[in-house]
This record gives C-alpha cells, sequence and structure tokens, in this order.
C-alpha cells in the first residue's frame, strides 16, 4: 500500500511522472466510484509491523516512565509517615508527600520525551512508519505538556499552587507548543500540527482562566466557552490548510484531517453539555430534539467541507439523545436496539449515498466558495 506522500516522492524523484500519477488516482476514483476528495484519507498502517513496532515502542515508553519514576523518588524521597504525628509534622510529611509525587511525574515524563525523539529519527525519519510516529509524537508532546506542568507544581509548591493552576497549564501548553514546532520542522508528522494547535488553545485557556481567577464566577463554565471558541478557532485553521489542496492529495490534507479531528470533539462538547447530556439526567423533550438538529446541522457542515469528524465527535451525544426519544416514546424494551439501528442505517446510507447527497447540500452553498471545495466535486457539481 503507498501512500499520497509515497506517489508524490516518487515524482519528486523522477521515478514516476506527473501525468502517470494523475492518470492512477483518476483510475482509482473510477474503479471505487467515488472521488479521491470524499474518501478522506489518511494513513494509519503499511503493514502488520507497524502494529508490531508500535507495541514496542508503547512498551519501551512505559519502561522509561517506570525508570524515570524511580529516579525522581530518588531526587525527592518519600516522607517515612509517622502516622502518630499531628499539626506540624503531619503537614510537613504531606507536603514531602506531593513535592516528591510532583518531582516523580516531571522526570518521568522528561524521560518519555528523551527517549521518544531518537526513537522518531529511526522510525518517522528513516523508516516513515505511520502509527509509530503518531504514537512517538503523542508522547513527546504529550510528555513535555505534563512534565512541564509538574515541574511548576514542583517548584512553586502544591499547597500554595491552585491559584496558579491556570498558569502552569498556559505555560506548559507554551512549551509543548514550542517542541511540537521542533518535531514538525525534524519530522513533518502530519498529526503534529494538531498537536501544537491543542497546545497553545490550552496556553490561551490557561491564561485567561487565571487572569479570572479571583472573579467569583463558574470558571468551568467559562472553560467551556473557551474550549468552544478555541475549537472554532481549530476549525477555521484546518480549513486554511484544506483550502491549499483541493485535490487532497499533499501532507496538507492529513494536516487538516487532524486539525478537523481535535475541533469537532471542542465545538461539540460544549454545546451539548450545556444541553444537559453529558451528566446522564432527564435532558427533557425539548433538549433531546435540540440535539437531533443540532447533530443534523454537523451534518451540513460536514458535507459542505467534505470532513466526517463533526458526525463521529458528537455521535455519543446523539445516541443518548435518541434513546431518551425512544423511552418517552414507549419503546422501553427496544432502546438500545432501535438507537443502534436508527443510527447505524443513517450512518451508513450517508456513506454509500455522501458525493449525491454532498452535491444536493453544495447546491444551497454560493458558487464561489464552493470553487475552493475539493475539485472533484466542483466539477460534479458544475456538470
Amino acid at each position: 500500500m503507498y501512500s499520497e506522500d509515497d506517489i508524490n516522492s516518487a515524482i519528486e524523484a523522477d521515478a514516476l511522472s506527473a501525468d502517470a500519477a494523475a492518470s492512477f488516482r483518476a483510475h482509482m476514483s473510477e474503479v471505487r466510484g467515488i472521488s479521491r476528495g470524499d474518501e478522506e484519507n489518511f494513513r494509519l498502517l503499511n503493514s502488520f509491523n507497524d502494529i508490531f513496532v508500535a507495541i514496542g515502542i508503547c512498551i519501551m515508553l512505559f519502561a522509561a516512565g517506570a525508570i524515570g519514576q524511580q529516579l525522581g523518588q530518588l531526587i525527592v524521597p518519600e516522607p517515612s509517615w509517622n502516622w502518630e504525628a499531628g499539626g506540624a509534622a503531619w503537614e510537613a510529611q504531606s507536603r514531602q508527600s506531593s513535592l516528591s509525587t510532583a518531582v516523580q511525574i516531571a522526570v518521568a515524563a522528561g524521560l518519555v520525551a528523551l527517549v521518544s525523539w531518537p526513537l522518531a529519527e529511526f522510525f518517522t525519519r528513516a523508516r516513515r512508519m505511520a502509527l509509530p510516529s503518531i504514537i512517538l509524537l503523542l508522547a513527546f508532546v504529550g510528555a513535555i505538556f505534563v512534565g512541564s506542568t509538574a515541574l511548576g507544581v514542583s517548584l512553586v509548591g502544591t499547597e500554595t499552587s491552585e491559584p496558579y493552576a491556570g498558569y502552569f497549564v498556559a505555560g506548559a501548553g507554551l512549551i509543548a507548543a514550542l517542541f511540537a514546532c521542533a518535531h514538525w520542522l525534524r519530522f513533518k508528522v502530519p498529526i503534529t500540527v494538531a498537536a501544537g494547535a491543542a497546545a497553545l488553545a490550552a496556553t490561551l485557556i490557561g491564561l485567561i482562566l487565571a487572569a479570572l481567577h479571583p472573579l467569583d464566577i463558574d470558571h468551568g463554565q467559562v472553560a467551556l466557552w473557551l474550549t468552544f471558541v478555541a475549537g472554532l478557532g481549530v476549525f477555521i485553521f484546518a480549513m486554511t490548510w484544506d483550502l491549499k489542496d483541493p485535490e487532497r492529495i499533499t501532507r496538507r490534507s492529513d494536516v487538516a484531517f487532524w486539525l478537523h479531528l481535535l475541533a469537532a470533539p471542542m465545538i461539540a462538547h460544549p454545546i451539548f453539555y450545556q444541553l444537559g447530556v453529558v451528566d446522564g439526567s432527564d435532558i427533557g423533550m425539548a433538549n433531546a430534539i435540540a440535539v437531533l438538529a443540532i447533530y443534523i446541522a454537523f451534518g451540513i457542515v460536514a458535507l459542505i467541507v467534505d470532513r466526517r469528524a463533526l458526525l463521529v465527535s458528537a455521535l455519543v451525544y446523539v445516541l443518548f439523545a435518541l434513546a431518551f426519544l425512544f423511552d418517552r416514546f414507549g419503546a422501553v424494551e427496544l432502546t438500545v436496539a432501535l438507537t443502534a439501528l436508527v443510527i447505524g442505517s443513517a450512518l451508513l446510507t450517508l456513506s454509500a449515498f455522501w458525493a449525491p447527497i454532498r452535491r444536493g447540500v453544495l447546491g444551497i452553498v454560493p458558487y464561489d466558495w464552493r470553487d475552493a471545495l475539493p475539485s472533484s466535486e466542483r466539477d460534479l457539481v458544475a456538470a
């Protein structure tokens, strides 16, 4: 199996002509009965060897984290608890234990990040293995974020860290974003841009929450809506990558895919949380219908931009809403079965007839906007 990156690399090396590559892509689209842009391809596996290597990497990173935890315990040992001690002595032991935990996390995360980079040099840069590259990137950026947060807590002190939580998140997010940028410049793994965008979103949200900390407001609600706004920003950023590659044959399309996958839950979760879907309570008939209406709106947006991430991210919420409606209409014993039947049928129908449904939806889109969408669909609309 060869990816678009492999085909583009062959073109650059003059092993394959651009015309031959274009003919091959057109042939495969005709054979499959769907345009390449509509398939929303991204590479995850080349062979079972990818899974084999990914398992080995996970074990190696686990070992690095475990060793780092033990090293952290040597730096700041756990206190010898005296259960009969009281007052100041007990508080000192508690502070020592919390500090030791923070240092252990920081050292473990640092060692995971340190091991991830040289592994990426071989499995990403040299071997170009997709799944191992994704795991190594997530481990690297995630370890940097967690380690930076734990380091900040250990420096300030666990007892006085609560007012600075927003600043810790913001600082860790900024550091993680910088390291993600370095990783992108070196390895060009498509998911790296999404990881950096998530880190920057955490930075902005952390700074705003830290500034609002003294105010007597519901910080949880503020965080939700900040996440929603950040999700819209990531979605717009994803569209800038998509519009640069309407044919969806370069790495830009892969970058856009991961950005859409990041933006979708950031947009969907705050909306459905406000409707009471997340807490599992009785959401009411009106809210259940609102969930379905919002999901349909998500579907229209997904069809227009030719990305399915919004539909997938909101799927859990619409399942809950449908189950509630079936239960209210008396189908108690068949609630789960009917919900699965309706959603499964809808998704399969949408998948099978994605192109014609999309052509119909694009009829409501201004032609100038249509011109920026994947060219295969634009040609079909024009026809």
